[in-house]
């Protein structure tokens, strides 16, 4: 159904949807960074049946396995009916989202207060970083290669970290500058303590820092620089409105396509074609490097399944079936906000509670840098949603000159696949705190069980 609200075409599933949402904002409270949301994949696959491809000698139709890379990536197959080279339908999200992360050599003691040092990771408004609650998480590792993980910040009882602002009497001068500048990036640092450590003379403040995490977790100052440490907001996935009809939480772009993508591929069962889950890292800095999906695991995890199921040329055979695959790239579009009417073009907005949004094309400066899905693919789409009564949409990402973005779509394309952009409307994006509609997120779950379905 085209542009269909989905409160209103759906009213017997309201239960189904509440419920749904539910389940995500306990999963993305436990899941605020790349590496637990993929711990936390790999705990519901092996539950419901998924075994690690590197532990079993062959496959046949029917069997469900995963492989994770680095701890960062996790792909997931159900092997269908057909034969692998007759292609794949692949549900791609990425688990990463905007933060702060830990600089390697970051605690330093300035005045009355010890602080570490940051660096943003994506795109973010600097100054909506300020004044919230933040909390730490991520891994150590320390000397004697023992793994340490740390979240400090999100039970009732830790103490939360923070980044202090100016006061408004003070801030004449800071309030002339442009909003990119009103906090700059190497002023993004979280404070961490304030008492000194008595009998020390240098960094007094900074040493009582460094006791506590010696004493807690046998963590030194040099064993920061084999750490990965990520300052997120403090604050729990919540109901959002008076009627509840939307979450309001950190991280939906894009943990809440990767969230509709896990529980499609657990939820689908009698496939015919094989269906692959693929949730990536790195997306927000351009998919880069060895988690990102411009890595080599992706076609590597593909040309494995191929090696299991017995093909002569594993290599061959996996180019031969991504060919031959159909795509969604599985991430967020920007919602249509009443409140910035001048920034989109309403008829081609994403529109909360309308269901699933498709965007044919992302990039920006006429489409530079996008996938561009063909009329085809698109009408194969069309179908699948009509013949399973899911509500859908299409948008684009803003007016044509207000700016754009991109997603992991064009990577899958060069792979000479069918692709397309698929996802959720979200207000606030890349904000600490993202809206999305809990109707869009059970719509977008049951669109793409739809698809992996689909002959």
């Amino acid at each position: 159904m085209y542009r269909k609200n989905v409160w209103l075409e759906k009213q017997n599933s309201y239960e189904q949807i509440m419920n749904f949402a539910e389940d995500y904002k306990k999963f993305l409270n436990i899941s605020k960074t790349e590496r637990e949301f993929v711990t936390n994949s790999v705990v519901l696959l092996r539950r419901a049946g998924y075994l690690n491809l590197n532990e079993v000698s062959s496959i046949k139709a029917g069997d469900k396995v995963y492989l994770v890379n680095r701890d960062k990536n996790v792909i997931a197959f159900t092997i269908g009916k057909k034969p692998l080279k007759d292609g794949l339908h692949i549900l791609g999200a990425h688990v990463d989202s905007p933060r702060l992360d830990v600089k390697q050599n970051p605690l330093y003691e300035r005045g009355d207060f010890v602080y570490l040092d940051t660096h943003y990771y994506g795109g973010i408004k600097k100054y909506q970083w300020v004044t919230i609650p933040l909390a730490l998480h991520g891994v150590v590792y320390l000397t004697n290669n023992t793994k340490i993980e740390l979240i400090i910040g999100e039970r009732d009882d830790d103490p939360i970290l923070g980044i202090s602002d100016l006061l408004i009497h003070l801030s004449k001068d800071q309030l002339q500058k442009n909003a990119r500048e009103v906090i700059g990036g190497e002023d993004l640092d979280v404070t961490l303590g304030n008492i000194p450590l008595k009998g020390v003379d240098k960094e007094p403040i900074k040493n009582f820092v460094l006791r506590f995490l010696k004493e807690k977790y046998a963590l030194e100052e040099e064993d920061f620089v084999s750490a990965e440490l990520e300052i997120v907001p403090a604050i729990k996935a919540r109901d959002y409105g008076l009627d509840r009809s939307m979450v309001a939480a950190y991280g939906h772009d894009d943990k809440v396509c990767a969230y509709m993508c896990l529980r499609a591929e657990l939820e689908t069962t009698d496939k015919e074609y094989t269906s692959c889950l693929f949730l990536v890292d790195k997306e927000e800095i351009g998919s880069v490097g060895a988690t990102g999906a411009h890595s080599v695991f992706f076609f590597n995890s593909i040309a494995k399944v191929a090696e299991k199921l017995g093909a002569p040329d594993p290599y061959f055979y996996a180019k031969k079936a991504l060919e031959n695959s159909r795509a969604l790239s599985c991430d967020v579009s920007a919602g249509e906000d009443p409140l910035y009417p001048g920034t989109s073009d309403e008829k081609n907005g994403s529109h909360l509670g309308y269901g699933l949004t498709f965007n044919k094309y992302t990039g920006s400066g006429g489409k530079g840098g996008s996938n561009d899905a063909n009329a085809e693919f698109v009408a194969y789409l069309r179908n699948i949603m009509n013949e399973n009564n899911i509500c859908y949409q299409t948008a684009e990402l803003g007016k044509v000159d207000q700016g754009g973005g991109g997603t992991i779509a064009y990577i899958f394309a060069n792979h000479n696949m069918e692709v397309i952009d698929s996802g959720v409307g979200v207000l606030s994006m890349h904000s600490p705190m993202e809206i999305i509609s809990k109707a869009d997120l059970y719509e977008g779950f049951m669109g793409y069980r739809a698809f992996l379905k689909a002959k």
